[in-house]
């Protein structure tokens, strides 16, 4: 697998990016694929008959001749390394995918959160601001005799 990056996008997102675009490029040449095979089929469709029945008749010769016990020996070997070929296979489609997914996503998206990330470290604490204190009551002026 390729080193983790230094940044904080997980690499599961830069997969599905790259996984995202593969698929696109890969539509966009169907429709040339399904036409070519079509008319590929259609040519072979009577040479393969042909040679399905030749073919045919050999197996079922091969069939009647054949030890099936040794052959379930050996089937479960086989599944086994099959199996681990498959799992390094799929690692490194995962690893490149995700490479891709780093291209498709761009190193600017980085940049920008590195640079958010890092302005967050740097801002100050707001300073807490002391609730004023109260003023004073006003004192109440006692009236005076008026003189008489």
């Amino acid at each position: 697998m390729t080193d983790q990056t230094n940044t904080r996008i997980p690499a599961p997102l830069y997969a599905a990016a790259g996984a995202g675009d593969l698929a696109v490029q890969q539509l966009r040449k169907l429709p040339a694929v399904v036409t070519e095979l079509s008319e590929r089929a259609a040519a072979s469709l009577r040479v393969y008959n042909e040679q399905a029945n030749v073919k045919a008749a050999q197996l079922r010769e091969k069939a009647s001749t054949t030890d099936f016990d040794a052959l379930r020996g050996n089937a479960a070997s086989v599944a086994t390394s099959i199996a681990q070929i498959a799992q390094d296979r799929a690692v490194a489609a995962y690893t490149a995918l995700v490479a891709r997914g780093e291209k498709v996503v761009g190193s600017g998206v980085v940049e920008a959160a590195d640079v958010v990330n890092a302005d967050i470290e740097t801002t100050e604490e707001p300073k807490v601001i002391e609730a004023a204190k109260p003023a004073p009551k006003p004192r109440k002026r006692v009236a005076k005799p008026a003189a008489e």
